[in-house]
């Protein structure tokens, strides 16, 4: 097992505009292999200041990838691959709560997964892995994230349920009333298995949901639309491009394990006996298991 720190990489997983950050040195595009099959696409690396960033635009460049096709497991493996510490995920989310109007960006802490058709685990048959869930997302990344849209004066919640639907169509009205029972606050259908991933990769994960519509349960938004959204997300972008500018060098300088336990979550989450572990399977783990099997 291996007790070096790594430098902190910050990667940013959301849309095609995220990455046009104004002081982004050092900028390529650059493909990066995965076990798992191809990520989404290249990944853009670049340095913000002294801070090294990696981008990756979750459903493509141009948005090619419906939610349920995004490849999960070869996204954040990749990422892991590329040295990423830790994860921003920025998306667009419908709001569910009268008190979340579009514009508002939403630092979420909880997931209810709804998800259905998505492979969620890089563990299988031959290597098998439990890793806690509790606080799927880094409450020391979520800090930082607060302290950077309050800085910007951006309309923000701190804490939020986000349900993760399948998609692509959106919610019937039936289902909008039922996940705000539920309590969930916002609904959106890319953050799972996302934050899972993560987990398992042992990388710190924060979602800052933006919200674009009221989904359909709102009696003046009862249609949500394409064209509706997409004006609010290019509104949203601008906000969004300042966020990371703003939040990379509060994420720089790190040089102890996240406190709460990001980057060691595999110490006690490996179950399977050292001598019923499949080799090949390990082989396809050798990014995911490197800190606590050495390679």
């Amino acid at each position: 097992m291996s007790n070096a720190v790594p430098t902190p990489v910050i990667g940013v997983i959301g849309g095609s505009g995220v990455y046009d950050i104004a002081g982004l040195d050092d900028v390529r595009w650059e493909a990066v292999a995965s076990p798992f099959g191809p990520p989404s696409d290249e990944f853009l690396f670049g340095r913000l200041g002294d801070q090294p960033m990696v981008f990756l635009p979750r459903h493509g460049r141009g948005h090619r990838i419906p939610p349920s096709e995004v490849n999960y497991r070869a996204n954040i493996d990749a990422l892991k691959r590329a040295g990423v510490t830790e994860i921003v995920s920025v998306s667009a989310v419908g709001s569910l709560r009268e008190d979340l109007p579009p514009g508002t960006f939403v630092i979420v802490d909880q997931f209810i997964d709804r998800t259905v058709a998505r492979a969620k685990s890089f563990f299988t048959t031959g290597m098998v892995g439990h890793v806690a869930l509790g606080h799927p997302t880094c409450e020391r990344l979520g800090d930082a994230l607060e302290e950077a849209v309050a800085e910007l004066g951006i309309p923000y919640r701190r804490g939020g349920t986000y349900l993760a639907m399948e998609g692509p169509q959106f919610s019937t009205k039936a289902e909008s009333e039922l996940y705000r029972l539920w309590g969930c606050d916002v609904i959106g259908m890319t953050n799972m298995p996302e934050a899972k991933l993560a987990r398992e990769a042992e990388l710190c994960y924060a979602s800052v949901a933006m919200v674009t519509d009221y989904d359909c349960w709102h009696p003046d938004h009862d249609h949500v639309t394409v064209e509706a959204i997409i004006r609010v997300l290019m509104d949203n972008a601008d906000k969004a491009r300042s966020m990371v500018a703003k939040v990379a060098p509060k994420l720089s300088g790190r040089t102890e394990y996240c406190p709460q336990g990001c980057h060691t979550a595999l110490d006690t989450a490996l179950i399977t006996a050292p001598d019923k572990r499949d080799p090949a399977v390990l082989a396809r783990l050798d990014a995911i298991l490197a800190r606590v099997l050495g390679g």
